[in-house]
């Protein structure tokens, strides 16, 4: 018998692995790109409750692209979130000289109202 065998039909490999030919099977290549906080939880969130879009994006080769431009966004959000959300609450560099702590208070407010925000429209969406 020959070690593998190409079938005209469907236009797989097949591999013999003891008396059976088997698929030979491999999964798109993937571009890797580096994947931030926003993305790896999403990738948590895909797992747990979007299980059939997070197989398809991964046999499709598309995860890793996904999560990153996902993590981009999310990203460049919350930066845009967190500067709106100051210049609309007056946290400025004269409230910096007056009070510290005060300032350092409100900047730790807005960061966590924002990382709710694109938690809630894009993360766990």
């Amino acid at each position: 018998m020959e070690k593998s065998i190409y079938d005209e039909k469907n236009g797989l490999w097949y591999e013999l692995q003891g008396d059976y030919y088997i698929p030979c099977l491999k999964l798109p290549d993937e571009e890797q790109r580096p994947i931030g906080i926003w993305g790896q939880r999403h990738l948590r969130y895909l797992q747990q409750y979007r299980k059939a879009l997070y197989t398809q994006l991964q046999f499709t080769g598309k995860l890793n692209s996904y999560l990153a431009d996902l993590n981009e966004q999310a990203e460049n959000m919350f930066l845009e979130l967190v500067k709106q959300l100051a210049a609309r609450e007056n946290v400025t560099e004269q409230l910096k000289a007056q009070d510290q702590m005060l300032l350092v208070q409100r900047i730790n407010c807005i960061r966590e109202r924002a990382r709710e925000i694109v938690n809630a429209e894009l993360i766990y969406t």
